[in-house]
Order: structure tokens, then sequence, then C-alpha cells
């Protein structure tokens, strides 16, 4: 390379568009998801499908009214964990009304059920967090 060379760097992409919707709004509704998350870790054990829905729920009761995103966002996360605690309760008593036979079946579900609660709740989080509605798979709309 010649000293009279000079090299320029690669152009810097454009910022990503805007959604429109405020960053607040944006991070209370990501907090709404992960509020599902530290529930789970805090109320592990026999109340976590419990503790899973509280956070979402006091985050949507809370912000519903001044804030038409966290409203939606609080609603889907919500569902979701609500479903997700119907699906585990199913799968318990499963599991106890066939004496504990049931767990050959049950438990390799509740782990796969797990982990795609996990997997969704941080894709809706980071989703959220950038301006777009996601919607869960699988999920009872039982809040409207």
């Amino acid at each position: 390379m010649e000293q009279n060379e000079t090299v320029t760097p690669p152009p810097v992409p454009p910022p990503a568009p805007s959604s429109g919707i405020p960053q607040d709004e944006r991070q209370w509704a990501m907090f709404a998801h992960l509020s599902a998350l530290l529930g789970g870790l805090l109320t592990s054990g026999w109340a976590g499908s419990v503790g899973c829905f509280i956070g979402p729920l006091i985050i949507w009761l809370v912000k519903k009214e001044t804030m038409p995103f966290v409203d939606d966002q609080g609603k889907e996360a919500l569902n979701s964990n609500i479903t997700v605690g119907i699906v585990f309760l199913c799968l318990f008593l499963l599991s106890v009304l066939t004496l504990g036979i049931g767990l050959i079946v049950t438990f390799p579900l509740m782990v796969i059920v797990g982990i795609a609660w996990l997997i969704l709740t941080i894709i809706a989080a980071v989703k959220a967090n950038d301006g777009v509605a996601y919607r869960y798979p699988l999920t009872l709309r039982l809040i409207k």
C-alpha cells in the first residue's frame, strides 16, 4: 500500500426507523414481559406459576389507562403467563391423578413448556422494547 492512499471506513448504516411509540412506553411494555421472569425466579417452587403473572398484572393495571402500548403488551404478557400456568396445573394434576406414573410423560412436557416460555418471554421483551406488538403463539386470550 502506498503512503498517499487513505483508507476510507465502511459506511455507517442508517438508524433504525422509529416505531412512533415513546421510549418510556416501550420500556414499560418490556418490563411487563420481563416481570414474569422475575416473578418466576422469586417464587420458584410451588408458587412459580402464580408469581409469573403477578408482575404483568401489576404493570398492566397501573399503566393501562395512560399508555396504550403497555395496555396491549401487558394483556399479552398476562394472557401468556396465565395460559402457561394452566398448562402446568393440568400437567401437575395428571401426574398426581396417575400416582406419579404420569411423570414419565408430564415431566418432559413441563421442561419443554418451561424452555419455550423462557425463550418466548425474552423474544417478547425485545420486540416490545423495539416498539413491535408481540403476540405469543398458542395463548388463550382470556383478558381482552
